[in-house]
């Protein structure tokens, strides 16, 4: 279906619903396993698109799946070293796999991504950051415009656990959520994910 991420997060309240966006199969079925473990039931949206079904990049060791558990906030494979960070590009679902798929970065830039939107992962989101001590900067990238997508319902969030700047990568403002164009799209995503990156 056409799921408008923005609007179930307007829907979300006093921890009425869970909104997640799983970028992995494992962190899938560690979600799937701790909805049913749960003892306080709560509806759970599943925003994971299709293409990631698909997507080479997209995929969990045997050992990743029998072991662990669902991460709200998930880091990239490989990090840079946490005293060299400088700038924390945060992210949700597919756009992981397009930042993490150039072969060079600015100096200093580490990619995580929030997995669960609602609610919002505060404490976690709070070890993240203090895993680096010199962070200068925060950028929330994502592909939906900026009235739509995660940005307007999490940016407070983030501006209130950050103490550094927190800024917007994106699209504008937008009455549609396309293009409509494939070649419109793929230059407007590159135009993102360079930006994001620094190159």
């Amino acid at each position: 279906s056409s799921a408008r991420l923005e609007r179930f997060l307007d829907l979300a309240a006093q921890d009425n619903i869970r909104v997640v966006n799983c970028s992995t199969p494992a962190q899938y079925f560690h979600l799937l396993r701790l909805q049913a473990l749960r003892k306080a039931h709560r509806p759970l949206v599943v925003m994971t698109p299709k293409s990631l079904l698909r997507h080479p990049a997209a995929r969990s060791s045997a050992a990743e799946l029998t072991s662990g558990e669902f991460q709200r906030v998930f880091c990239e494979p490989n990090p840079p070293p946490p005293p060299e960070v400088r700038r924390l590009l945060l992210c949700s679902g597919k756009i992981f796999y397009d930042l993490i798929s150039q072969d060079s970065r600015a100096e200093g830039t580490a990619i995580t991504r929030l997995e669960q939107l609602y609610p919002f992962p505060e404490k976690d989101l709070l070890d993240e950051l203090a895993a680096y001590p010199d962070l200068a900067e925060i950028v929330w990238v994502q592909e939906e415009p900026a009235n739509m997508g995660a940005w307007r319902s999490i940016a407070h969030r983030l501006r209130a656990v950050a103490d550094v700047p927190v800024r917007y990568i994106g699209r504008p403002d937008r009455a549609s959520p396309a293009e409509g164009y494939a070649a419109a799209h793929s230059r407007e995503q590159e135009r993102i994910v360079t930006e994001a990156l620094g190159i």
